[in-house]
């Protein structure tokens, strides 16, 4: 089974996802496949007018009916006052993070089947219902059909903003149409979910659902950092990610993907920090693994695979027994809160706390990620999850993970 994979994609998410999309470049070591799929959307960014000059950034106003914002690619975009139809493009953790800030998932009525998936396998969809409505045909991969689009009646469209062309594509279409970056801030959860909400504070007045949390996510950053410094070099965790894997392909995080702030944050030391490839680039295979010899590895739920699939060498034929976090059965699934938890969004505070203790769970012997999560959610959000919510956050099935994405 060959890898299909979108032309254009996104890091993260989360990401984040991510998020922004990767720079194309040459991976460290050959994937198991490099095939590309054929457009599958009737019309695409490409086809619309050429873009023109951005506007130059303008404050921050609102008078009558419509409301001026600047968006992460620094285009000034005239809203209306009132939004209640939201579509989100190809910048995946969105929807959830307007779910949360928002408390309500109504306004969304279009989102990417990507981001659904992560819905529907996750806690979102339970939270907040209404999101399973939103329609996910009018987008195939990272192509747009325009004419779906516009039936949708959406008041505004987020997309990620370094695909541009989808950007003047909306606009050619008469939508206001919104950037937000995912991979601008240096793949810095912390940073990047206060630069969304500071763009949606413009867009929403007034919002303060989700004020706190960035500043509690500082505080356990901090407190892991304060815990965790006395750890000799030689004694740290060495971590790797799987961010893909399957028959066909083995992607992990570089220095330039959010795995690598996930590790460094936890006091580990990513093995695959040497490698420059940004974002899904990063493509290795098992010869690479076993020289790399992880204590613990993580896997996302941008892949259907499973730590048992390592435990089990269920994939390819591959041949794990001998590497250091399968035989210690260190091998973890992420969290799937509100959506994947290797992007930026509400659920970095947990993710902090998630990663430093399956990664020393001596030091943080006392953190009961349960209790931590529940707690959570009811001081930020007023959302009581039961143990069941929480069980299945850490337990998550691999169909929200996309075979092939990248």
């Amino acid at each position: 089974m060959l890898k299909k994979v979108a032309s254009l994609f996104l890091c993260i998410a989360m990401a984040a996802a991510l998020g922004g999309c990767a720079q194309p470049s040459q991976p460290s070591a050959a994937p198991k496949s490099t095939a590309q799929p054929a457009a599958s959307a009737s019309v695409t960014p490409a086809q619309s007018a050429a873009p023109s000059a951005s506007p130059k950034a303008a404050p921050v106003s609102a008078d009558g009916e419509t409301i001026t914002v600047i968006d992460h690619n620094g285009d000034t975009v005239v809203l209306p006052k009132k939004i209640d139809r939201i579509v989100v493009c190809e910048i995946y953790p969105l929807p959830a993070m307007l779910s949360m800030y928002l408390g309500s998932a109504e306004k969304i009525v279009g989102m990417h089947s990507v981001s659904m998936a992560a819905a529907k396998n996750g806690i979102l969809g339970k939270l907040y219902p209404e999101i399973l409505k939103a329609n996910t045909a009018w987008m195939s991969g990272s192509e747009i059909n325009i004419e779906e689009l516009i039936k949708l009646k959406p008041d505004v469209v987020f997309y990620s903003a370094p695909t541009k062309a989808t950007g003047e594509a909306i606009r050619a279409a008469g939508i206001p149409a919104v950037g937000v970056h995912a991979t601008k801030w240096e793949y810095d959860s912390i940073r990047t979910f206060d630069e969304w909400v500071s763009l949606l504070d413009q867009i929403f007045p007034g919002n303060d659902r989700v004020k706190g949390v960035s500043d509690y996510a500082k505080q356990v950053r901090d407190e892991i950092a304060e815990k965790t410094k006395g750890i000799p070099e030689a004694e740290r965790k060495r971590a790797m990610f799987l961010f893909q894997y399957d028959e066909t392909v083995m992607i992990t995080s570089g220095k330039n993907f959010f795995g690598q702030y996930w590790v460094t944050s936890a006091g580990g030391i990513n093995v695959a920090e040497g490698m420059s490839e940004q974002g899904s680039n990063a493509k290795i295979g098992m010869e690479q693994v076993y020289e790399w010899n992880p204590d613990t590895i993580y896997i996302t739920n941008f892949t259907p695979a499973q730590p048992g699939d390592l435990y089990e060498n269920k994939i390819a034929g591959d041949k794990w027994e001998t590497v250091q976090a399968v035989k210690d059965q260190r091998v973890y699934k992420m969290p799937l809160g509100a959506y994947r938890t290797y992007t930026p969004g509400v659920d970095t505070p947990l993710t902090l706390k998630f990663m430093a203790t399956t990664m020393y769970p001596e030091l943080f012997a006392d953190v009961d990620m349960v209790h931590e999560v529940k707690d959570y959610y009811k001081n930020f959000f007023d959302i009581t999850l039961t143990d069941e919510d929480v069980t299945s956050m850490f337990n998550p099935s691999g169909a929200a993970g996309v075979p092939g994405f990248k």
